[in-house]
């Protein structure tokens, strides 16, 4: 699934006409916090589906930013970026504070058979095991734009925004721009079938 951003209803929405089973793993590309209102219901929601589900949750460069500041008392990059609705959404930093633990949890990146799922992308033509966090979290265009960027695997990425899915032979983007009004997206890998919700969007 793409990027929420505090996007509580379209996610909820979302989520009923998965045709999920407790066999299937459930992957999210990470950026659930920010811009959106309801920050603290999304982090309440993916915490309840992780004690039913097989779920596994990437780090955005959003979550990124909030442990930055949290731990450095740097906050600059995360005002940014859409902290203050995340802010008001759990009524204070110190109740933010208080799910350190669920942030810290989250992973860089998860390998499932020919798939690679990351929230940027990766730098092209790097291996793996070589790859820097900042571009795994971050990286754009050099990603986007490159053809084949690692080899042997099909990269799955949110972080950029598109109209509809972007399904290619390399890899494949499902952020499609809920906070910005236009839709919260999830792929089913096995047949490649998109879901989405329309988004009201902030």
């Amino acid at each position: 699934m793409g990027d929420i951003h505090g996007m509580y209803e379209p996610l909820a929405e979302l989520f009923k006409i998965l045709p999920v089973e407790k066999k299937d793993k459930i992957i999210f590309l990470g950026d659930y916090i920010d811009r959106g209102p309801q920050s603290r219901e999304v982090i309440k929601f993916l915490k309840t589906l992780r004690r039913n589900y097989e779920v596994v949750l990437l780090r955005g460069n959003h979550e990124d930013m909030l442990l930055h500041c949290v731990e450095t008392g740097d906050c600059f990059p995360w005002k940014m970026n859409g902290c203050a609705a995340t802010i008001r959404s759990f009524d204070g930093i110190e109740n933010i504070k208080k799910e350190l633990g669920f942030f810290k949890s989250l992973k860089l990146y998860h390998e499932e058979g020919e798939f690679l799922f990351v929230h940027g992308g990766v730098k092209p033509k790097v291996p793996l095991e070589d790859q820097q966090e900042f571009d795994m979290i971050w990286i754009r265009e050099e990603f986007i734009y490159s053809q084949n960027p690692l080899p042997g695997k099909v990269v799955v990425f949110g972080h950029t925004p598109f109209e509809e899915v972007l399904i290619m032979e390399d890899k494949i983007g499902i952020d499609t721009g809920c906070v910005y009004g236009n839709k919260l997206s999830a792929i089913r890998l096995d047949d490649m079938k998109v879901f989405s919700v329309n988004c009201g969007g902030r």
